[in-house]
């Protein structure tokens, strides 16, 4: 099953404050056109927990309409924005505020924020890292989709060649083939894992185009690696499930991608699927 995107937003978002040791960052997901405000590092109160904020009102509803970054060194004075929101953030104590657009296939999908309870400008430092963090976040964000897009492409493509092949079974086969992968590494007979290790490779066969080469590009642990950010899957999730080092899944990531001539985890899935290297 997708991960949820939320964690995805909390990973994003405590990477920002350790960059730029911003005292508030938050942000949250657009529910249609509502910008939802849920995720919360540094708040004092609830005041702005599931904050619904509409195109056009205050700082998020200008970036939901104008679709780009925009800040206010005093929230409370700005005459740039409308006020509609101003109890809520008063009660916070945020003054100085910046807003960046989570921009996934030309679409808004949330916003971040940097904050301070100051009136001096942020500085270029701290917003170019909430840019680069909504960046990364919307590449995760985009490959969530593509896996779904992929799921749903598999399932209407069997329901016309009549098979009764569901959603769920198309997501169980690729759960499938990460976790044999991960238990053929715990595996001290060599025997007994290599015949887990055929048993993931003859799941990938199931729904994807056949190997265009005589043999994988990739090293066993890059396809372990692959096949979990196949699933959805942040760094930090990636390392957990195959116990290793965040930098080590970084490491194994882009070895991957340079093999496969991507420049980015979603263009290395993609890629993958095509070479008939991943379920």
């Amino acid at each position: 099953m997708r991960p949820d995107d939320g964690d995805a937003f909390r990973h994003v978002l405590r990477l920002t404050q350790r960059r730029t040791d911003l005292p508030v960052v938050f942000g949250g997901q657009v529910r249609g056109e509502t910008l939802q405000l849920l995720q919360f590092l540094g708040a004092r109160t609830t005041a702005m927990r599931g904050l619904n904020v509409v195109p056009g009102a205050g700082l998020g509803g200008q970036v939901l309409a104008r679709r780009r970054p925009v800040a206010v060194t005093d929230y409370r004075s700005a005459d740039s924005i409308t006020h509609d929101y101003d109890a809520a953030v008063a009660a916070e104590g945020i003054r100085s505020i910046v807003a960046v657009p989570l921009v996934v296939s030309g679409a808004v999908r949330g916003v971040l924020y940097g904050a301070s309870r100051g009136t001096a400008p942020l500085g270029n430092q701290a917003t170019d890292a909430i840019v680069e963090a909504s960046r990364q976040l919307a590449e995760e964000i985009a490959l969530r989709d593509e896996v779904d897009r992929r799921m749903e492409f598999q399932r209407v493509a069997e329901t016309d060649r009549g098979l009764p092949v569901s959603r769920i079974a198309a997501e169980e086969v690729r759960e499938l083939h990460a976790e044999l992968r991960v238990i053929a590494q715990d595996i001290s007979d060599d025997a007994v894992r290599e015949r887990l290790l055929k048993a993931s490779g003859r799941l990938v066969g199931l729904g994807t185009a056949p190997r265009t080469d005589d043999g994988s590009p990739l090293s066993p642990r890059e396809v372990d690696v692959l096949a979990q950010v196949a699933l959805g899957c942040s760094n930090a999730e990636v390392a957990r499930r195959l116990s290793l080092l965040p930098d080590t899944v970084k490491t194994y990531l882009r070895n991957a991608m340079r093999k496969l001539d991507a420049h980015t985890r979603f263009e290395a899935v993609v890629t993958a699927r095509r070479r008939g290297l991943l379920p």
